[in-house]
């Protein structure tokens, strides 16, 4: 981990360096105060983006310390965007430097390149960014609905609600996880599963934040699994604390959902970057569940359907993508996962992946809103 963390501070810190060039040395602005003042910015929101990992200690309560979260989060985010646009106009810069070779290497023509599309690559990102922070925060419903044969004529029907990908922590605080109980609660569905990745950082710094989850409720219960980002921080006291707030965590086992005479079979497993205690066990969630049965499977990412080929699974609900969270790294997240968001089969097992209510790092979004799946059960 230590050596993943100083290659990606290394990487970033190539970057910085990159836009400080593209920014203040490349439209030779004539004034010696630009780069200063450019790196100083720079470096600022470099720090501010630290913060959103906890990087200064913690020292700050969360809501002192969120606005400079917030703030250098969104700067992550802009990145992508800075990358995006200054990358073709220093392709471009260098293509004139080569075609006008004998004149000069087309030092004036390059100079008003840089000066113009340059500062447009910026105010394009901050647009972007404003309209990123918008559409997070435009949580809506998507229905769909599953067939199967084998579901029992009682659960027909049934409503089941999928919550992914909270990330509630430095950025996202309880007012937000409020608005997505409050969203469920709407629904009334009869059955709520909580996919991962509920939080980011540690139970005791943060376990306000998500202590609105303790008002979701519904007829057949409130169940949650682990995500990979409780894996990565103080997984046990996280468990713990879901626990406390009357969510049922299921820690690779199943349980028999009943309405009358009437059964159903949910399962769940931890996520799949857990290791020891913490590792999923799919032998152990499915083992004594009735094949002929329905089987819901309740797992953080989508890929994990592949561990539970011809086990029995009718569907499994998960999250983990985003949707890619920004455009366009939607089209990065087949190379992990086979899914990117909705409902589709991964080989025999149908699943439904969300989008993700929250968003990981930056409370942005472009061209992936957030959602809550709520999926109806029918026979047929």
């Amino acid at each position: 981990m230590t050596l993943f963390v100083l290659v990606a501070l290394g990487v970033f810190g190539a970057f910085l360096l990159f836009v400080w060039q593209r920014l203040a040395i490349a439209p030779r602005w004539g004034r010696r105060g630009v780069p200063w003042t450019v790196a100083v910015v720079l470096v600022v929101l470099t720090a501010f983006m630290l913060e959103g990992f906890d990087a200064w200690g913690g020292q700050l309560s969360p809501d002192t310390m969120r606005p400079v979260a917030w703030t250098g989060q969104a700067f992550l985010a802009s990145c992508l965007y800075l990358f995006l646009g200054l990358v073709p106009v220093w392709a471009l810069s260098v293509l004139l430097w080569f075609v006008l070779w004998d004149r000069d290497h087309g030092r004036a023509a390059r100079q008003t390149l840089n000066r113009v599309a340059s500062p447009l690559v910026v105010v394009v990102t901050i647009a972007l960014m404003g309209y990123g922070a918008w559409e997070a925060t435009q949580v809506s419903v998507t229905r769909y609905e599953l067939s199967s044969p084998v579901l029992p004529e009682q659960f027909d029907g049934t409503t089941v609600a999928l919550v992914a990908d909270i990330h509630a922590g430095a950025v996202r605080d309880s007012a937000f996880t409020r608005d997505v109980v409050d969203l469920v609660a709407a629904e009334q569905p009869d059955l709520v599963v909580i996919a991962g990745d509920l939080v980011d950082g540690t139970a005791a710094r943060y376990g306000p934040e998500v202590a609105p989850l303790a008002d979701l409720s519904a007829p057949l219960g409130v169940y949650a699994v682990t995500g990979n980002h409780e894996m990565y921080r103080d997984t046990a006291n996280w468990v713990e604390e879901f626990r406390s707030l009357g969510l049922t965590v299921l820690e690779n086992e199943s349980l028999d959902l009943t309405r009358g005479d009437a059964r159903i079979t949910l399962a769940g497993v931890h996520d799949r970057e857990g290791t020891g205690r913490w590792a999923p066990d799919y032998g152990a969630a499915l083992s004594g569940t009735d094949a002929a049965g329905f089987v819901l499977l309740l797992a953080h990412q989508p890929v994990q359907a592949e561990s539970v080929q011809g086990r029995g699974v009718d569907l499994q609900l998960s999250g983990h993508t985003h949707g890619g969270q920004m455009w366009p790294l939607g089209y990065l997240v087949p190379l992990q996962q086979p899914v990117v968001d909705g409902l589709s089969d991964v080989g025999d097992v149908p699943v439904l992946t969300s989008r993700g209510v929250g968003a990981w790092g930056p409370a942005v979004r472009v061209a992936a809103p957030p959602e809550v799946p709520v999926v109806t059960l029918r026979r047929g």
